[in-house]
This record gives structure tokens, sequence and C-alpha cells, in this order.
């Protein structure tokens, strides 16, 4: 059986949510952020070193980041459901979504995050952050359009972009964008992301 690592208010809720949609057996192992700090716990270092959730177990095998793991997990045991046929182009499409997620989308609003924290101190990064974040959410627009999912069909890919729309949110980065915030509230209206809440407890990226 899959086993999650799953830490409360953080990136692994996509991956309950993308178990969910899977329909797979699988097993989470819970970790509470500390109420202070917001950090998470050292015993999360077991599951991996860097002390970072998601993880997930599989046997022996064990993978840590989000695109990686959504990639493992609908290739090995998503029996052709949410990828494109791996020999054809949306293939090639489906996983640059995948890993262009964490890879370029979540720097700027990181930045944002850790720079918010500067105070005038900052200042100066604001305009560039901003610039960046704009351009990133822009492109996730254009390339969305009047499409319900970024591949047409639902895909891993809506999973792993999931995020990002989410934080875009907390941030308040969205209202430019009409169609990413209809995204977003169709992706969470989906009811297999509606019973991952149930398992992940909860969930709110904007406190």
């Amino acid at each position: 059986m899959l086993k999650v690592h799953h830490l409360n208010n953080s990136r692994s809720q996509r991956i309950l949510w993308l178990m969910e949609e899977l329909g797979l057996d699988y097993e989470i192992v819970r970790y509470q952020r500390d109420a202070t700090t917001n950090l998470a716990p050292p015993e999360l270092e077991k599951a991996h070193p860097l002390g970072k959730s998601p993880v997930i177990e599989d046997g022996p095998i064990k993978i840590a980041e989000s695109g990686a793991i959504v990639e493992y997990v609908v290739a090995r045991h998503g029996g052709g459901r949410l990828r494109p046929d791996p020999a054809s182009d949306a293939h090639v499409a489906y996983l640059e979504w995948l890993h262009y997620a964490e890879g370029s989308a979540m720097l700027p609003l990181m930045m944002t995050l850790y720079v918010m924290r500067l105070g005038e101190a900052g200042a100066p990064l604001h305009p560039r952050i901003e610039s960046e974040t704009t351009n990133h959410l822009g492109y996730i627009a254009r390339s969305l359009g009047d499409r319900d999912y970024l591949m047409g069909d639902f895909t891993g890919a809506d999973v792993q972009v999931s995020f990002v729309m989410e934080v875009a949110r907390a941030f308040n980065k969205l209202a430019p964008f009409p169609n990413l915030t209809a995204y977003l509230e169709r992706l969470q209206g989906r009811p297999a992301f509606r019973r991952s809440l149930d398992k992940g407890g909860a969930y709110n990226l904007a406190r």
C-alpha cells in the first residue's frame, strides 16, 4: 500500500487529492506544524533528510518532490488515467506543466512570502517580484484560455499546478485573471478534492 507522509496545510494536500482522484488505497502518516513557528516538526526528517512534505513510500521506493510524486504515481498506479498517451506530443506538454509548477511558477510567490517578512527592507525587491508573478500567472492564464483544464481533460498537471493557484489567491494575485479564479474554483469543486480535505484536515493557505 502507498504511504503518504502528510504535513498539515502544505503541498502534500494535493498528493492526497491525487490518491483520491485515482481511487487508490493509501495510508496517511500525519505531521503537524508547530503552532508558534508554523514550521514542520523534526520528525519529518525521519521520512526524508530535508524534513519536507510530501514524501511517499511505495514498498522499498521512497520519493520526495511533488512533481516526481505525481509523475510516478500516475505512471505506476494510474492505469492510463490522468495523463495523455506517453507516446504523444501532448505528454511532453503534460510533463512540462508538472515540473514548471515548482521549477518556475512558485519562485516569485515564495519570494513574496519571504520578502513580506523583511518589511521596508524588502521594498526594493517588490517591483521585480510583482513583475515575475504577473508574468507567470499571465502565462498560465493564456495557456488555459477558455478550457476547463490545462490539457483539455483533467490530468495530474492540474493537481500539480493547483498549489500555484492557491498561493496566488492567498496573496490576492488572481483578480486580474478571471479564468484562473474560475479554474481554481473548478479544481476545488471536484469530489475527489473534497474527499482529500476530509482526510487531510484543515487547509487554509490564506492565514
